[in-house]
């Protein structure tokens, strides 16, 4: 019996929409459950939402004061014990959070963990890619043991909400919780503009911005087409932006409708945060940049001119 167990992620009470690119992955497994595990301090209004997921069976919910905020020391002692109860898989996001998390659930549970899973041929079998993602390799899990794994998100749409809401049932994992770990603080960039990896228009500025000054022309246009905003690691390195809008192998993997590239000359580390883009335009003064070879448009000439007239034509 093949069942599948999704850890929720979610901040400030509100359901990240990787939870529900992991249960797409998770209905491609063709399993004969699929559960949701809402690890919170008050996990009710999370659980509510993650019940409404089409394809979701039941959701768990473990509601304890530790579970105030997503230390992974914390939450893998609890979904291993809830993993023991019968499930085959574990799936958690390629996110920071499922990232930090999910080794150390396959540790606590034995088992070697599956990374970036985007392709499921059989419920043991998957595909994820490989050096910077010019390859891809298929991996099989062995037939004995619970699967873990991370689900690369970009790689598969956000299940859609369901008619109706799957039945939502309070959990018990009885295990010792570590005292070494305790949380401090959070700090995050505050924005009005999309999130980064959920958003379907994306506008990222490169190291020819020059400045933090100069970037304020992406800021601008982004703000004009309700897009999120991203760099280049040469623009978060150069102190233009924080990190955390950073896109590619090292920031953020996205799969946004639009994707718009200004001043980035596309090393792979770059292009491998961007290959599930539906349509990418560069702008850069390079002709030979290699942004353009996988652009599907591209304009060639100065971003401190082009941009203001796009945002120009935008405006009327």
């Amino acid at each position: 019996m093949s069942k599948i167990l999704i850890i929720a992620e979610h901040l400030d009470g509100k359901l990240n929409s990787s939870t529900a690119r992991c249960v797409s992955a998770a209905i491609a497994a063709k399993p004969d459950s699929i559960d949701v595990l809402v690890l919170a301090a008050d996990a009710a209004s999370i659980a509510s939402d993650a019940a409404r997921i089409e394809g979701v069976s039941k959701v768990l919910t473990l509601s304890r004061t530790e579970n105030a905020h997503a230390l992974a020391a914390i939450l893998a002692p609890q979904i291993a014990a809830i993993a023991g109860n019968g499930y085959s898989h574990v799936f958690a996001p390629s996110t920071t959070f499922g990232k930090d998390l999910a080794p150390r659930v396959a540790a606590l549970l034995g088992v070697a963990q599956v990374s970036d899973i985007m392709t499921v041929q059989a419920a043991r079998t998957f595909q994820r890619p490989i050096y910077a993602g010019n390859a891809i390799i298929t991996v099989e899990a062995p037939a004995s043991g619970i699967v873990v794994a991370t689900i690369r998100t970009a790689s598969w749409p956000a299940a859609a909400n369901g008619a109706a809401s799957a039945p939502i049932e309070a959990a018990n994992a009885d295990v010792s919780l570590p005292t070494h770990t305790r949380f401090v603080e959070l700090s995050q960039g505050k924005s009005d503009r999309p999130d980064l990896q959920g958003a379907s228009k994306v506008i990222s500025g490169g190291r020819a911005l020059g400045s933090a000054e100069s970037f304020e022309i992406i800021y601008k246009l982004a703000d004009r087409i309700g897009a999120a905003v991203g760099a280049s690691r040469a623009a978060v390195d150069a102190g233009y932006v924080p990190s955390d809008l950073q896109v590619g192998q090292t920031g953020k993997i996205i799969a946004p409708e639009l994707y718009v590239a200004i001043g980035i000359s596309g090393a792979i580390q770059h292009l491998t945060g961007i290959k599930d883009a539906g349509t990418i335009v560069a702008i850069n003064k390079d002709a030979e940049a290699p942004i353009f070879e996988i652009a599907d448009y591209g304009l060639v000439g100065d971003l401190f001119k082009i941009v203001p007239e796009l945002e120009a034509a935008l405006a009327t």
